[in-house]
């Protein structure tokens, strides 16, 4: 569905630029802005994807990755065609970096996602596959619509969505996974087709500090953003702008899209980058994609009780009461009630 768009601007001879994201397009009568999704049409700029749903499913919320947010629960997930960056390594590339006329999909209401979010006894919805933020308009009435029907909503992002845009969106958005790739500008130009990694780090800042639950991932790739300088870099960062409490996803890397000539990451690498993230102060660490490694799980950082015990993506064992350590008293960042999930489908077009 065709909507018009919000942030842009108009310029002479029906240019628009638009502002959503860090690129800030300048986009000719016509043309589409870089993400592919936005098209000026005769100086007005729109949305070409409302209502585009390419990919829909209800998920665990640990696969988002969201470990201290309503553990154990079902999340209703949805994506659309199109993304703002251009990863190299992306594993849903077949829709991250189509255009909406050459995937399936379906055209659907906000009411009709928070309906099926219901009916699957979902308590909150998760705006992910690709980048959320391209579809920022129906990501906003669906958020706004889950909220006035008591239903959470989750941004699983890149980060690379310009503040304004967050802090409309804000009042209704509870939780946010955050893509940090890396903490260099050059591996966001080579890889990712970006100029610069600061507005991911201004993201995760602001949404930290305007109360939003946060959780970022770190995709491990070797030779890439692997060494162990730029690791520190990264968790010491995280420290002293997002606070000790951030959990953080060191994630490994299979080959994807035009990096297939890379190898998975080692474990050893991912658990190196977790031993750095202790000694830098983090106190929730986690790999993923190794399903039964022990770093899956929460410990107590005060004690280091086992706390929640993982299997992939199910929560095997849940200790915590009241959010509290049970051995020794700690608190712990969780949001929400350990639930079991009950529900699970995979819907397609």
């Amino acid at each position: 569905m065709r909507v018009l768009a919000k942030f842009w601007e108009k310029m002479p001879e029906k240019m628009v630029k638009c502002s959503l994201c860090p690129h800030f397009c300048k986009i000719p009568d016509g043309k589409t802005g870089l993400c592919r999704a936005r098209k000026n049409e005769g100086g007005k700029l729109y949305s070409l994807i409302y209502g585009v749903v390419t990919s829909m499913a209800v998920d665990p919320m640990e696969k988002k990755p969201l470990y201290h947010f309503w553990p154990g629960s079902d999340i209703f997930s949805i994506g659309t065609v199109g993304c703002n960056l251009f990863c190299r390594n992306c594993q849903n590339w077949t829709i991250s970096q189509a255009k909406v006329d050459s995937v399936p999909y379906d055209e659907l209401p906000p009411e009709k996602i928070v309906e099926l979010a219901k009916e699957y006894n979902c308590s909150s919805i998760a705006f992910t596959y690709t980048e959320p933020s391209i579809w920022w308009e129906f990501c906003y009435d669906v958020a706004k619509l889950a909220r006035k029907e008591g239903l959470l909503s989750v941004y699983v992002t890149n980060g690379y969505m310009n503040l304004p845009a967050w802090e409309e969106i804000r009042p209704f958005i509870d939780a946010a996974n955050v893509d940090v790739k890396e903490f260099s500008d050059n591996f966001y130009q080579r890889i990712c087709g970006a100029p610069t990694f600061k507005p991911v780090l201004e993201t995760c800042e602001w949404l930290v500090k305007n109360g939003v639950h946060v959780e970022t991932t770190y995709l491990v790739i070797p030779g890439e953003n692997d060494k162990p300088e730029e690791i520190r870099q990264f968790c010491k960062w995280e420290v002293e702008k997002l606070g000790p409490d951030v959990p953080t996803h060191f994630s490994r890397f299979y080959p994807h899209y035009k990096m297939v000539d890379h190898p998975p990451t080692p474990v050893e690498t991912l658990e190196m980058a977790v031993k750095i993230a202790k000694e830098e102060g983090l106190r929730y660490t986690y790999i993923g994609n190794v399903p039964g490694h022990e770093a899956d799980n929460t410990y107590c950082y005060n004690c280091g009780e086992l706390l929640i015990e993982r299997w992939g993506f199910e929560v095997t064992s849940y200790k915590l009461k009241d959010n509290r350590c049970p051995k020794c008293g700690t608190k712990i960042n969780i949001v929400g009630e350990h639930r079991t999930g009950k529900s699970a489908k995979l819907f397609s077009f």
